[in-house]
């Protein structure tokens, strides 16, 4: 299934807070996080549609560590009736595409350690493990993800 990517704003807040919720539940983030993430100067903010439906969407931040411009996905997700028909790829594989447009060398990630899917998708994308993050996500443990966009 392919989807049509633009760039979103705060007038897509409420559907991508439902999108939030359904994903992540109690570790949503807010929908007051969500807008503030939207309209940061330094966020790049993707929306995902299937025929005028927003199926997903990701958000990630640009940022400055040791003189090199760094990428984080802060969230990707994708409504439950459009998962595994490709759209977190194209998502991932777009906003990867303006980072790398941007400058950006480095792009990083956190999941959950039991987001078997999640992780086989970062890992097809080339990401590799840096690291265990105990307790990241209340009792269940995170991996912190990196990839190499130069």
């Amino acid at each position: 299934m392919t989807a049509a990517i633009d760039s979103a704003s705060s007038k897509d807040l409420e559907r991508l807070y439902t999108i939030e919720k359904k994903c992540f539940k109690e570790e949503a983030f807010t929908k007051e996080q969500i807008l503030q993430m939207l309209d940061d100067y330094n966020t790049v903010s993707l929306i995902a549609r299937v025929k005028e439906e927003i199926a997903g969407f990701v958000i990630g931040m640009i940022y400055v560590e040791r003189n090199t411009l760094h990428g984080h996905i802060l969230t990707i997700d994708v409504d439950r009736p459009f998962g595994r028909k490709g759209i977190g790829t194209q998502l991932m594989k777009e906003i990867e595409g303006i980072f790398r447009r941007k400058g950006v060398k480095f792009l990083h990630l956190e999941v959950r350690e039991d987001n078997k899917a999640a992780i086989s998708l970062y890992i097809k994308l080339g990401y590799v493990t840096i690291g265990k993050l105990n307790n990241y996500y209340g009792r269940v443990h995170g991996i912190y993800l990196r990839k190499s966009l130069a």
